[in-house]
């Protein structure tokens, strides 16, 4: 549990409106929270498109404000064309985004508040921006935190999983549709406001129609993609996620690839700050920032640098189940990234399904998975919320080659991305595989503990794709997601492929069938040899934060449930995933945000082009001058040739209708 804390070392003073002036005249909208009497002092700046007025009210008090009244002023600034800042934001991480980011520290580095000396901090966006911004070397910034974001926008986001299309990549598309042009405060901007709302209305469209139009890695993802030279990041980086997250191995690729000082923390938790979780055990996350800020930017000995450079909670076997609260485990580390400790141990996809030590003679071994393989799959970025996690892969493996261990005569505790080693032949041009790591237990209940999909025209490069030749042998790596995972003794080892992993991964337009050469196939897996120093790392501190902002959380009822559906007479699936679905009232400004969305996926089994994405989007904010809303909805649908994007916009004020929009494109698939 979270402590909340009332006292600090310096009594917090808080501004709620200030404004950044930028070259080109735009202003982008910030509030400061800075230790009252302390004078210049180093400053935590923050850089998110969510709305710093309602949308993350609460939850930047809880952590500004605690870090503030440790010694430090913290800037929540808005990017250019959200919440209360001027302009018009285009797309995620534009190169406007990065200069308004380098010119904003330059410009708080002069005030007089601050010592010249500026961090960047943030989770997810605000893990990106760091990074990318890092890269960019502005000279006052002199150090990172970033939580929950990637250096490669291709690999490892939203977007493309392996070269597969993303579930996610239309769901966050729609979701960003229903927040970019919600209107500013006039309490804040002033007059202006309603001139800005409507800019931010006309300008509004659905991202995905830029998304789709690269489907490989070109150099529209390569921007801001850090892992392209991530020699430009001289600066101290604190790099941090949880393994129920979607980003956690960018994590250790930072720690691989970057040359300055860092460190890397990988905790059991979703897509969260370590000290406000879902998925216990919360740790005293804020007095680490402190530590690690102290150290670099005050000169304070705090001990952080002597500790091991990579710290992350090995997870003990758990029974499958659609919600963790809690993950057993303990905390591990390594002294450095890659480390010397681990060691890769091979296991041989046999014929017959055995997963052996050692490689039979090959053997063919095929698979057309039915469409319905995934729909035990869960989520691809968890918050920790209901019905998020994997169920028992029994279901899925139904539709799967599965090869399986014999029973583990010890512990074996797992360190790394895994990698299958693949060969292989299809009978179609375009096809994909989806590999599961499971844990299985005695009883057989077996739980996915990582997971890798590859495009398998993307088996060379994302960049340069190439359709397969049927009946043609093919290697390909399929790397999965860094893991730390103990499977004990008794336990077996699973690895599962399918042709087919909806609605985790778009399928191809046709079934296709793989053959995989057994004897010949082998999973790689990162063992971690037990450690004595573990056991004397230093324990974190309780998790503490300020108190939230006054507000109210008013009933609202979701439009949908998270649930799966399978109809054995049509053989229609449909998933359901809410979104964002609240009421909150913040008493201290007299406002209201009330948000119901999801995201529906549709399938026929049998027939990959019925694959169907839904969404709705609905958010009104209320406030003393009338009630604000967005109301959206999109479709994406599929033919073997073009992917078609279907969305429609209406903004409300007051209840009436004041804009309406609709958009239709085909956007031709390439080599998916």
């Amino acid at each position: 549990m979270t402590m909340i804390r009332n006292e600090f070392p310096h009594a917090v003073e808080i501004v709620e409106s200030i404004f950044v002036p930028l070259p080109d005249g735009t202003r982008l909208a910030a509030k400061l929270w800075r230790p009252k009497g302390a004078g210049p002092v180093p400053v935590i700046l923050e850089y998110l498109p969510y709305r710093k007025r309602e949308g993350t009210r609460a939850r930047d008090q809880k952590m500004h404000a605690w870090l503030a009244g440790h010694g430090y002023a913290c800037l929540r600034l808005d990017i250019r064309g959200t919440g209360d800042s001027e302009g018009l934001i285009d797309d995620e991480y534009t190169e406007q985004e990065i200069r308004d980011g380098c010119d904003a520290i330059a410009w708080i580095a002069a005030q007089d508040w601050c010592d010249g000396q500026v961090a960047m901090y943030g989770i997810s966006w605000g893990g990106f921006n760091g990074l990318q911004i890092a890269a960019r070397r502005p000279p006052a910034l002199k150090t990172i935190i970033t939580v929950g974001s990637t250096d490669d926008r291709y690999a490892t986001d939203v977007h493309y999983v392996g070269g597969c299309l993303s579930k996610d990549n239309f769901d966050w598309s729609q979701t960003m549709f229903g927040h970019n042009d919600l209107p500013p405060d006039p309490e804040i901007v002033g007059p202006q406001w309603r001139a800005m709302w409507q800019a931010r209305i006309e300008h509004n469209q659905p991202w995905i129609l830029h998304w789709l139009a690269h489907q490989r890695r070109d150099a529209y993802w390569k921007h801001g993609s850090v892992c392209e030279d991530l020699s430009a990041i001289a600066i101290p980086v604190l790099a941090v996620s949880g393994w129920a997250d979607n980003y956690s191995e960018s994590v250790p690729r930072l720690l691989a690839g970057l040359s300055g000082p860092r460190m890397g923390l990988i905790g059991p938790w979703a897509h969260s700050f370590p000290h406000d979780v879902a998925v216990q055990p919360a740790i005293g996350w804020l007095q680490e920032v402190t530590r690690w800020c102290d150290h670099w930017m005050k000169g304070r000995d705090t001990g952080i640098m002597d500790e091991p450079m990579y710290r992350v909670w090995m997870q003990d076997s758990v029974p499958p189940s659609t919600c963790y609260l809690e993950r057993p485990g303990r905390w591990v580390a390594e002294a450095q990234w890659p480390s010397p400790r681990i060691h890769w141990r091979d296991l041989h996809l046999n014929a017959g399904g055995h997963l052996g030590d050692r490689a039979a003679p090959s053997a063919p071994a095929s698979i057309c998975s039915p469409l319905w393989v995934g729909l035990a799959a869960g989520e691809v970025g968890r918050y920790g919320e209901d019905a998020e996690w994997p169920t028992d892969q029994r279901e899925d493996d139904g539709g799967s080659l599965v090869f399986l261990s014999d029973p583990l005569t010890e512990q074996v505790d797992i360190l790394g991305a895994p990698q299958l080693h693949l060969r292989f032949s299809v009978d179609k041009p375009l096809a994909l595989v989806a590999v599961r790591l499971n844990d299985v237990m005695p009883d057989g209940r077996s739980t996915r503990v990582s997971l890798g999909c590859l495009n398998l025209t993307h088996r060379d490069s994302h960049e340069d794709a190439a359709v397969l030749e049927p009946g043609r042998d093919y290697a390909a790596t399929v790397d999965l997601d860094d893991i730390a995972h103990s499977f004990p003794a008794g336990h077996r080892i699973a690895v599962s492929l399918s042709t087919t992993y909806w609605p985790i991964c778009w399928p191809s337009p046709e079934l296709a069938t793989l053959t995989l050469q057994t004897g010949a196939t082998r999973l790689a897996l990162p063992v971690r040899p037990a450690d004595p120093a573990d056991a004397a790392l230093r324990p974190f501190g309780p998790a503490e934060m300020a108190a939230p902002t006054p507000s109210v959380d008013l009933p609202v009822e979701a439009e949908v449930r998270r649930s799966v559906r399978r109809d054995l007479l049509s053989g229609e699936m449909v998933v359901d995933f809410p979104r964002w679905t609240s009421s909150k009232e913040m008493t201290d400004i007299g406002q209201t945000v009330t948000s119901d969305s999801f995201a529906r996926y549709r399938i026929r089994d049998g027939d990959p082009l019925s694959a169907t994405c839904e969404t709705a989007c609905n958010v009104e904010i209320a406030r003393k001058d009338g009630r604000f809303g967005h109301h959206s909805t999109g479709r994406l649908t599929c033919s073997a040739t073009h992917f078609r994007v279907e969305a429609t916009l209406r903004v409300t004020e007051n209840g009436a209708t004041i804009f309406e929009r609709s958009w239709d494109e085909r956007i031709p698939r390439d080599h998916l």
